[in-house]
């Protein structure tokens, strides 16, 4: 039995998703001639409580798009410090949109708009003035964590006052709503541009969305085909989006279980908190963890290695309660050595 929790994104399409690709009906997606896609982008800017969407075909595309609408060239982004946009974009908000960034910290990657307030520049002559913040929910390196939907609203009101303008990066917002039954268009009216993620949480095998208002969308299309996102008969793909949109949301929460329920079995090891499990991310403080990685992977279990003491969990579509089962026998096994 292999049990792969390194991410999830290794999940495979379902047998009722590739049918669904097959099926698909499409056109050439530059010139918004690909139904499927367009059916696509609708139902996701409809959720979102946005007026338009755009698909793209990754996550860190939707973002850097995003990012480049909100913030002009030589300003100013504010974002955490351990958000996905920051550390593992391949510095592309600096390299192709040109905006400067600075991060803030806070304990569990918990949104506290107290420390975001007083980092924001004005307009003057002496400093690169403030023009978005970027939220992660749920928040990767947090350990899943699920942004307050009260801090959120705290957070608009500010960015309101200021002036400057808001993005989400919700590659897992999927799993926010599934943890909280906040709805997404709640969420998503909070922010001027939303990404989400299909490739995750939903199963999918490729495909994010930017969800804005319509006249952003119109410049992201832009952005998109500068960026090398134009795509022809993607409809296949998007196929499979709608496919997830429509049947693995509510099934969400089933990770979340397992996942909490791995963080109990392991807690007494020491290695994590299952307190923090809010979602389907697991966190693990292992000494030597590289080895025990390489020990676990030779009985069937994969684990994603961040540091030389901290490795992840993340449970998914593709691993079911015997692969729980199997993953705990062999990782209580070892980090309780």
């Amino acid at each position: 039995m292999i049990v792969d929790l390194r991410s999830d994104t290794v999940t495979r399409p379902t047998s009722a998703m590739l049918e669904a690709m097959a099926s698909a009906e499409v056109g050439d997606d530059v010139y918004g001639e690909d139904p499927t896609v367009n059916a696509l982008e609708a139902e996701v800017a409809a959720l979102l409580g946005q007026e338009a969407a755009i698909f793209t075909p990754t996550g860190s595309m939707a973002n850097q798009i995003a990012l480049q609408l909100l913030v002009p060239r030589g300003d100013e982004l504010l974002a955490d410090a351990k958000s996905h946009v920051v550390n593992f974009e391949m510095g592309a908000a600096a390299a192709l949109g040109g905006v400067s960034s600075r991060t803030f910290s806070t304990p569990g990657s918990r949104l506290d708009v107290a420390a975001i307030e007083p980092m924001i520049n004005r307009p003057n002559p002496y400093v690169t003035t403030t023009r978005a913040v970027a939220v992660e929910n749920t928040h990767n390196m947090g350990g899943g964590t699920v942004q307050p939907l009260a801090e959120l609203k705290r957070l608009r009101g500010l960015a309101d006052a200021e002036g400057i303008a808001l993005h989400l990066d919700g590659a897992r917002l999927w799993n926010a709503h599934a943890a909280t039954g906040v709805p997404l268009s709640e969420y998503g009216r909070l922010f001027d541009t939303v990404s989400v993620c299909l490739s995750k949480g939903l199963g999918a095998p490729v495909g994010s969305l930017i969800a804005t208002s319509a006249e952003r969308a119109e410049r992201g299309r832009i952005l998109r085909k500068r960026l090398g996102g134009g795509m022809r008969q993607v409809g296949y793909l998007a196929a499979a989006g709608r496919y997830a949109l429509a049947n693995h949301i509510e099934r969400l929460a089933e990770d979340h279980a397992r996942a909490r329920r791995l963080a109990e079995a392991l807690e007494p090891c020491g290695v994590c908190g299952a307190a923090q499990v809010e979602t389907n991310i697991v966190l693990l403080r292992v000494p030597q963890i590289a080895k025990v990685a390489e020990a676990a992977a030779e009985r069937g279990v994969r684990v994603s290695v961040l540091g030389p003491d901290w490795g992840r969990l993340l449970t998914h579509l593709d691993v079911d309660d015997a692969g729980i089962d199997h993953a705990i026998e062999v990782l209580t096994d070892l980090v309780g050595e």
